[in-house]
């Protein structure tokens, strides 16, 4: 008689128990084999994705973080030669950041229309796109400098100070030359980081950036024979800069034989009204998305200004700190949107939904990272932009309420960024005109001029807008992910 230890004829009986596939426990408490490997497989997926989004996303933080650095430089630079400088590019730069958020937004519209024909592999079709979106890019400057120009024609009976219009007409007019040459540029930003390529844009943006501090440095103070043009010389220099880093997207396009498909394409094409009308149908709403969420920050600036010089130079510099988190998220939120249309283009589904998860996963961590810094500097924020104490104390306020809003803020960025990869870019429009329109504008001037709470309460309107926002793209992009798969085409389907 074999003589067994109680532990061996337990084990016996977890071995045959496994062999007839006997469960030990409940079936719904059970995870099988099979089940195991899937999990273990989204796992891995998902860092796949992780990495994925960070390879595109992190280029394009950078270019967006050289932007946000400029825009220091900028402020910093005008708001130590004279703060009534300050106060005026505070103005300017308000409607100037309405106008470029619709130059922006439009050329997202490009995004996934290249990127879904990259995932399909019909490269020789985007050369015909890039020329259409050349051309409807060219009609929205002309738009948009007409606007442009209404403002500059009565720029006197918007409630601003007198004393800032001599300084705010000439800082105007530079900034209107250079929008046809944003918008071209913005173009081939999109083509460059739809086909994956993301590091060119970010090359490009980080020279033209230093550039531009270098010519701010050189024209704002005048150093030696040169003339100190103060406010004006930041505008020339930014002027430059963006003329210059369109001709260099341009050349690298057209020259480079790593882009030889495309630009042989783009030289044989014809403009087409049907491709012309699919561009601008793809690329207005999300235009009109972006400037209407711009104008739920940048026209509280006219608010701000009726509240006086001191207020507005409080806000510029908050508005200055803001776009740190903002253009981090929509770094990652744009490579989002990349890999969205890929997947849409190669119609799988599953990892569609992935990769929009990962890419919200990683804008929460960023928010939460950024978030500890930014509120424990708030007492030294508004110092570092000018020497004024009644500024760096409003800084320190405001600064709470923007970090309370950042949750929202990730959210409508990356579920927008992913519904504009699906082509499905109509209810952005309705959402935006909800959330910014509707419930922030109004409450701003509610809380801020009519309850008499002031800047605070100007920004206290934001993160209620910006949570709206980010719940309805949520909704519409669970819709259209289900149109997909059950049936759904993306745009420009094959």
């Amino acid at each position: 008689v074999e003589i067994r230890t109680p532990y061996q004829v337990f084990a016996q009986i977890i071995l045959e128990c496994r062999e007839k596939r006997v469960p030990l426990q409940p079936k719904s408490k059970l995870m099988t084999t099979g089940q195991r490997k899937i999990n273990i497989q989204q796992k891995n997926k998902y860092s796949y994705h992780y990495r994925m989004l960070l390879s595109l996303g992190i280029p394009i933080v950078v270019g967006q973080v050289g932007t946000i650095i400029l825009g220091f430089a900028d402020t910093l630079m005008v708001g130590h030669h004279s703060v009534m400088e300050l106060a005026a590019a505070s103005f300017v730069n308000t409607i100037m950041a309405i106008i470029l958020v619709l130059a922006l937004g439009f050329s997202y519209g490009l995004t996934p229309m290249v990127g879904q024909l990259f995932g399909r592999g019909e490269r020789e079709k985007i050369g015909s796109v890039m020329k259409n979106g050349l051309a409807a890019g060219t009609l929205t400057s002309i738009i948009l400098l007409g606007v442009l120009t209404a403002v500059y024609l009565n720029v006197d009976k918007l409630g601003q100070p007198v004393e800032l219009l001599p300084l705010v007409r000439p800082y105007l007019m530079v900034n209107m030359i250079s929008v046809p040459f944003v918008c071209w540029f913005n173009s081939f930003k999109q083509f460059y980081d739809a086909i994956g390529n993301t590091k060119m844009s970010m090359y490009i943006l980080l020279a033209g950036n230093v550039a531009n501090i270098v010519g701010n440095y050189l024209l704002i103070y005048g150093p030696g024979p040169l003339p100190e043009l103060g406010l004006l010389g930041a505008g020339l220099s930014t002027m430059l800069s963006r003329v210059m880093m369109f001709v260099v997207a341009l050349a690298i396009f057209m020259i480079s034989k790593r882009y030889k498909v495309y630009s042989r394409s783009f030289r044989e094409a014809r403009l087409s009204g049907e491709a012309f009308r699919q561009v601008s149908k793809q690329s207005w709403p999300v235009s009109l998305q972006m400037g209407m969420e711009s104008a739920a920050f940048s026209l509280t600036g006219v608010l701000v200004g009726w509240l006086g010089t001191t207020a507005l130079a409080a806000h510029q510099v908050m508005i200055t700190v803001s776009q740190v988190f903002f253009m981090i998220y929509y770094g990652i939120a744009a490579a989002v949107s990349v890999r969205v249309s890929f997947y849409v283009g190669q119609n799988d589904i599953t990892e569609l939904r992935r990769v929009t998860a990962a890419g919200f996963h990683i804008i929460c961590m960023i928010g939460c990272v950024v978030s500890i810094p930014v509120f424990l500097l708030r007492h030294e924020t508004g110092f570092i932009f000018a020497n004024d104490a009644t500024i760096a104390e409003i800084c320190a306020h405001v600064t709470l309420i923007m970090i309370v809003y950042q949750f929202g803020d990730g959210m409508q960025c990356c579920y927008a960024n992913a519904l504009r990869g699906t082509g499905h870019v109509q209810p952005m429009v309705y959402i935006a005109f909800v959330a910014f329109v509707l419930v922030s504008l109004p409450c701003s001037w509610l809380l801020g001029i009519h309850m008499g709470y002031g800047i605070m309460g100007i920004w206290g309107a934001f993160p209620v807008g910006l949570t709206v926002a980010g719940v309805l793209y949520y909704i519409f992009f669970r819709r259209q992910v289900a149109r997909l798969e059950h049936g759904g085409q993306g745009i420009l389907a094959a």
